[in-house]
């Protein structure tokens, strides 16, 4: 289980949950669940990506958690939930599913939401019977379905077979992080952030990165080298809208143009001008923003539906 090391004062310093619980995955793998705000509104399930945590949306969860009742989740082997021996797409559908099982009421419709891996989440379940049941929407924040490490730009040289060694090499490694070190702060804002990144983003980023234990890192990474989510994207058939950052390093903006040409409801793509990989960090109001659309738009939408369609049945009967 990871060491929780997060900032603790400031917008991105976690909130304290409504309550907490845990989800049981298929395999018998715990999963660390976070509510935050009101039982009765409208969900939003957020789930992070590779070495990080819940930590990683307090912007997110501290605004919507006014008017919304927001899910995050632990993926296993980080935060509070514990390692598995088990680390597949297969598992990261399962443990999606387990959490909407135990949040949502049959048949109650949210916004999902997912960053990197938590994006590749989604993908992984959309073919799932428990995602179709409560999916209203998606967003997809700088992520891909394919061809990971190929595409990374982490490495300083043209694209290639030497790059993709490198890079397979680097995202790979079984070395420990070691302490937040301002060299520590440095090559995370490399890799992850775009070059504006305040002092504040990189060094909330860099305390919820190297929280993540070696073991999990590396175990999720050899996933992540594999993946190949192409028919996933093609059947995550609700309304799904992509952000991006043009300075991502990890998923560059060619993965996100390669989501948008082929997701069947594709709302809309944002790229992000210098931005990096942790866009709900680096532009929290924005990712927040958007969050709020997809429920306004998607969510509501499906309650009203939902409402006539019980009122035409009492109709129907009552005439009967």
């Amino acid at each position: 289980m990871s060491r929780l090391m997060h900032v603790a004062h400031g917008a991105y310093a976690p909130p304290a949950p409504a309550r907490e619980l845990t989800a049981v995955s298929a395999d018998g793998a715990r999963l660390h669940v976070e509510v935050h705000g009101p039982e009765n509104a409208p969900p939003v399930v957020l789930a992070h990506g590779w070495t990080c945590s819940t930590a990683f949306w307090a912007a997110q969860i501290r605004d919507l958690a006014a008017d919304h009742r927001v899910i995050a989740y632990d993926q296993r082997g980080h935060g509070r939930s514990p390692a598995s021996a088990t680390c597949s797409t297969e598992a990261l559908a399962d443990d999606l599913e387990a959490v909407l099982a135990a949040t949502l009421a049959p048949g109650e419709k949210a916004v999902l939401v997912g960053h990197s891996m938590g994006g590749m989440t989604l993908m992984a379940a959309s073919t799932r019977a428990r995602f179709r049941e409560h999916a209203a929407a998606a967003l997809l924040c700088s992520t891909g379905s394919s061809r990971l490490v190929a595409e990374a730009r982490v490495v300083p040289l043209r694209a290639g077979r030497l790059r993709t060694r490198i890079t397979k090499s680097v995202l790979g490694s079984r070395a420990p992080l070691g302490p937040v070190t301002p060299v520590a702060r440095r090559i995370l804002k490399y890799a992850t952030m775009g070059p504006g990144s305040s002092p504040g983003m990189v060094e909330a980023c860099a305390r919820i990165v190297h929280a993540c234990p070696r073991k999990v890192r590396h175990a999720w990474s050899v996933v992540l080298e594999m993946l190949d989510l192409d028919h996933g994207v093609r059947e995550l058939k609700v309304p799904t809208a992509v952000v991006v950052g043009t300075a991502d390093r990890l998923t560059p903006v060619v993965h996100a143009r390669a989501l948008v040409a082929a997701l069947p409801h594709c709302v809309g793509v944002t790229e992000l001008p210098g931005l990096g990989h942790m866009t709900p960090v680096e532009a929290p109001e924005l990712v927040t923003s958007r969050i709020r659309e997809l429920v306004t738009t998607y969510t509501h939408a499906a309650q009203a539906k939902e409402a006539a369609a019980a009122a035409q049945a009492v109709e129907i009967k009552e005439g009967a």
